[in-house]
């Protein structure tokens, strides 16, 4: 009888020792959070999207992913520690590097959104994020080429201004970026040509490769006179085309505008230069949710 309770007891400690070693094997409990975001697009091979969860005012990485053209993502579900999703707070989707990427988040915060119970509702306009939804963005242009002279090829620049009152006025009423992002004007005729990016719309933007050897205003914009780009000849007749003010990331490795568009305004094919045409808000931007 004492010999079978010794066996037994060797048996019950045999199995408590297994279940032990079992538990530490596997390690911390695991559960899925889970990604549900429309409107983003492909970053190329320089970048990718990461995700993060802010654990006692820290973020930490979900994991990373990137779109294809179609704006599927290549990963929707990551499996992270049990307990720090339950007391994460808040998402943030970043860009990132693809390579040689510092291991904390870039500036690049693109949506974001708090936690409310096991979900989270995904916005540009968080705080976290660009934490603005630009319903208030407004603008104006003329068609104009004065890095040339007066009278020469006059519909083949747009500058991001305002003439009704007779001299140029801030065109652009636009909030200020974070870090990570800068605006950025383009033209739109056949193919996407930019005017230059910048943070200030009083004064003039950090590009003027395509403009006259003169002067232009102080202000964003561009002349499309010299050194055109493949596929297009200069002098360019904006006449029918698009204006765009986009908000891009910081870096930025693409020719085109990123997907954030805030201001676009159509150029009718009878434009006239030096008259003042608006630009319309133009609200598509990525939303989705979180959930845990």
């Amino acid at each position: 009888m004492i010999k079978n309770l010794k066996l037994l007891a060797l048996c019950v400690l045999t199995l408590s020792l297994s279940y032990c070693s079992n538990d530490d094997d596997n390690g911390p409990s695991k559960s899925d959070l889970t990604l549900d975001i429309n409107g983003l697009e492909d970053l190329g091979s320089d970048f990718v999207y990461e995700g993060w969860i802010m654990v006692d005012a820290s973020p930490q990485t979900t994991g990373r992913f990137s779109v294809n053209d179609s704006g599927d993502l290549s990963k929707t579900s990551f499996a992270l520690d049990s307990d720090d999703l339950a007391a994460a707070t808040a998402f943030i989707l970043t860009i990132e590097p693809a390579v040689g990427d510092d291991p904390a988040p870039s500036d690049t915060h693109l949506i974001a959104g708090d936690f409310s119970g096991d979900m989270g509702a995904l916005t540009i306009a968080h705080g976290a994020a660009l934490g603005d939804d630009f319903n208030t963005a407004a603008g104006d242009y003329i068609l104009a080429t004065p890095t040339n002279g007066s009278n020469n090829d006059e519909k083949s620049g747009i500058w991001f201004l305002d003439l009704n009152s007779g001299s140029p006025a801030v065109g652009l009423d636009l909030p200020v970026l974070p870090a990570g992002w800068k605006y950025e004007g383009w033209a739109v005729q056949g193919q996407p040509i930019t005017t230059g990016t910048f943070l200030n719309v009083d004064a003039a933007d950090d590009f003027d490769e395509f403009s006259g050897g003169m002067s232009g205003p102080p202000f964003p914009g561009e002349d499309f006179l010299v050194n055109a780009p493949s596929g297009l000849a200069f002098p360019l007749d904006l006449s029918g085309g698009t204006a765009v003010i986009s908000i891009e990331p910081d870096p930025d490795n693409s020719p085109a505008p990123f997907l954030l568009k805030p201001l676009v305004g159509a150029i009718l094919s009878d434009a006239v230069d030096h008259v003042t045409y608006p630009m319309t808000p133009n609200l598509n931007f990525p939303t989705g949710t979180v959930s845990r």
